[in-house]
């Protein structure tokens, strides 16, 4: 296998910085300090780390995010965020409660002695009163219309079930399985264990009205019907978030006011052009890709424009899909897509060529797409991993690795370098 020109894997860094552990133009002189990326980012963030614990990073920090039940780090890029729900850990204040007991009482606001997805204890208690009726926390958003996600970090403390609804619809969650139990028609719904018996539960509405009202009901069953509480058992609350989109991105405080997370972007340019074929080349990329949709940019060479540029992108149109395209002076010279669904949630390695007389793309070892280019290659200077200078486009999810090779390597090659 030929010798990388260059090579991403997620380890050592600095604010503003991501080290690259090898970077050398085509002609083999070492590039050094020029073949590492720049990270911008102008606010905080956070982070899942080595200890399976949520974790503030400070602006212009790379995020490397570890895999929930343990593994190695993995290149979080995310598009700017801001959360709707106010008070996302003081659920005492802009939160309504609905037959609950008193915080201060039997509802325990930020004392409770267990630790939250933080390993603090800010997490709140709620519990039910002993009335007959649903027992929730309720919060009427300031949101225009649109797609949004609704998610919230929950643990058992002697009630198993939830239902989270936005508006009037929602799903139902089981916290000690860990699983769906219902779901309504218009939601799209999701939970991911965070450890210690703490679940981020996600629910989509594609269609919501403005100024929904997002909703956590506390069951003693699986439908989450009206009933009558003990007076002791409850859940644990902690971190809500209501975002724009289909997509529950990583958590983002809030107090009194909403509050918006900045964009990845990770980008190397200049003295680069040296990595990147300018005649023909390889692209890889080994991806964790837990919430992608479509649209969103992989891998990405160009000049700095849309003009001309070398991407691989999640597909526009179609769920599970590629799309590898070649731009050379505005003009499209190569646009394939995967065959459907060539991913979805899991770990994927990716590898595109190019040269002026073919191309091909490579998952997890098989060939998805091949065919002739009709054009000479754009020439390239700039990298950008998950993202695109000036658009919206960013990957919404982890990059574990990516190189970059001066030939088409070949399809034995490739076949080897992307086998799972």
């Amino acid at each position: 296998m030929p010798t990388p020109s260059l090579i991403l894997v997620p380890a050592r860094f600095k604010t503003g910085k991501l080290y690259t552990p090898l970077a050398t133009t085509s002609g083999g002189v070492v590039l050094g300090a020029s073949g590492d990326f720049n990270v911008t980012r102008a606010t905080t963030a956070t982070r899942v780390n080595a200890s399976g614990l949520i974790e503030v990073v400070a602006s212009g920090i790379p995020r490397l995010d570890y895999p929930l039940g343990g593994g190695c780090p993995a290149l979080l890029v995310e598009p700017s965020g801001t959360n709707l729900a106010l008070q996302s850990e003081n659920f005492a204040t802009t939160w309504s409660s609905v037959a609950l007991l008193s915080f201060g009482s039997g509802s325990v606001l930020n004392t409770t002695g267990t630790l939250d997805p933080y390993g603090t204890n800010v997490a709140d208690l709620i519990v039910p009163n002993t009335t007959l009726n649903q027992h929730r926390l309720d919060q009427t958003t300031v949101s225009a219309s649109g797609s949004y996600t609704f998610s919230v970090f929950l643990k058992a403390a002697g009630y198993n079930f939830v239902r989270l609804r936005i508006g009037s619809i929602g799903s139902n969650f089981n916290l000690v399985s860990g699983t769906i139990t219902a779901t309504d028609t218009g939601i799209v719904s999701a939970i991911q264990s965070y450890g210690n018996g703490w679940y981020r539960c996600i629910i989509s509405k594609a269609s919501s009205v403005a100024n929904e009202i997002i909703r956590i009901n506390v069951g003693n069953s699986a439908s989450v019907p009206d009933f009558e509480g003990n007076g002791t058992s409850g859940i644990y609350v902690f971190g809500s978030q209501y975002e724009l989109g289909t997509v529950a991105t990583s958590y983002i405080l809030t107090t009194t006011a909403s509050a918006t997370r900045n964009a990845d972007v990770i980008s190397l340019s200049g003295a680069v052009s040296g990595c990147i074929g300018q005649t023909e080349g390889t692209i890889y990329a080994e991806v964790d890709l837990r919430n992608t949709s479509s649209g969103k940019r992989l891998f990405l060479l160009s000049d700095g424009t849309t003009q001309n540029e070398i991407r691989v992108t999640s597909s526009a149109t179609n769920a599970g899909d590629l799309q590898f395209a070649v731009r050379l002076a505005g003009t499209l010279i190569v646009n394939s897509f995967s065959p459907t669904n060539v991913y979805s949630n899991g770990i994927f390695k990716i590898a595109a060529v190019y040269k002026s007389t073919d191309y091909a793309l490579y998952v997890n070892g098989l060939q998805v797409l091949t065919g002739n280019a009709a054009g000479n290659i754009p020439a390239c200077n700039r990298v950008d991993i998950g993202s695109q200078l000036g658009t919206s486009n960013f990957l919404n999810d982890r990059i574990r690795a990516a190189a970059l090779y001066t030939t088409r390597l070949t399809n034995a090659q490739l076949a080897a370098l992307t086998t799972l």
